[in-house]
């Protein structure tokens, strides 16, 4: 038994070291999307930045603890991960007789491989030709996206093999990492693991982007951001080169970037 309870505990502790930069590449236990389980609040934490480590959609989320916009969270408070019951306004679990917002996976289902991108979304109207970075814009579902960096794609976004949520942009320490459309910053920090320094952008209620591995990061949560606005400086922070990690988020799943970028 006590080798037993030996392995058991070494086991764990590779586990846990080998989830730093691999987390955002690799399907593993700690891989998202989870259902199961709370969250205690840490100081610098959102809503945003706890929903995007789980894999889950910020409003569902804050709705399944009775929290409503702007979604204003604690220190030391806890989440409830799990979609049973309802929340009161005190954070209390209570019955309900509604229907949960959605079925109550399994524990297991939190472990299971990320589903198949969605089709390449239509474009709405033609490119807007005004972007300074690339020459171009190109807006998808009411977002006009545009490239946050110039430098070369060197992971593209994968669901299987070695998964990658994003698209890795290769880069020099310090070149301008920009907004790739519009919306507010809703979480600036290096809390996630594996992402480095970190910023999320809200763009509308079903988008999100990210920008990881940022050497500095130069806007505060809540800012607004202008398409193509300068918001990080590009750098090595929890990975091994520099580089620039990219990720957008529909509804709290990550789809591939290179369906909302415009062409080069």
């Amino acid at each position: 038994m006590r080798l037993y309870a030996f392995l058991l505990v070494l086991s764990s502790l590779m586990l846990l070291s080998a989830c730093n930069t691999q987390a955002i590449y690799q399907d593993d236990l700690y891989n998202p999307p989870v259902y199961w389980g709370r969250h205690v609040v840490k100081p610098g934490e959102t809503l945003y930045s706890i929903a995007w480590r789980y894999g889950r959609d910020y409003r569902e989320l804050g709705n399944a603890n009775g929290i409503n916009p702007p979604y204003n969270i604690k220190a030391g408070q806890v989440l409830r991960l799990d979609l049973r019951g309802n929340v009161t306004s005190a954070g209390q679990t209570g019955a309900s007789n509604k229907p949960s917002a959605a079925p109550v996976p399994s524990r297991s289902a939190s472990r299971q491989p990320a589903p198949r991108p969605e089709p390449k979304p239509t474009v709405s109207r033609p490119p807007d030709r005004s972007s300074p970075l690339t020459g171009q814009s190109q807006t998808v579902s009411n977002v006009n996206w545009r490239w946050p960096h110039v430098g070369t794609v060197i992971a593209g976004y994968s669901t299987s093999g070695k998964v990658n949520k994003g698209i890795d942009i290769a880069g020099k320490e310090g070149d301008s990492v920009r907004a790739a459309a519009s919306g507010n910053v809703v979480y600036a920090g290096s809390g996630l693991l594996g992402y480095g320094n970190l910023i999320i952008v809200n763009h509308n209620e079903h988008y999100l982007s990210a920008y990881a591995h940022n050497r500095k990061i130069l806007v505060r949560e809540g800012e607004d951001v202008k398409a193509g606005q300068v918001i990080a400086e590009l750098g090595n922070s929890g990975t091994d080169r520099p580089k620039l990690h990219f990720e957008i988020r529909k509804n709290g799943n990550p789809v591939d970037p290179a369906h909302y970028l415009p062409s080069r």
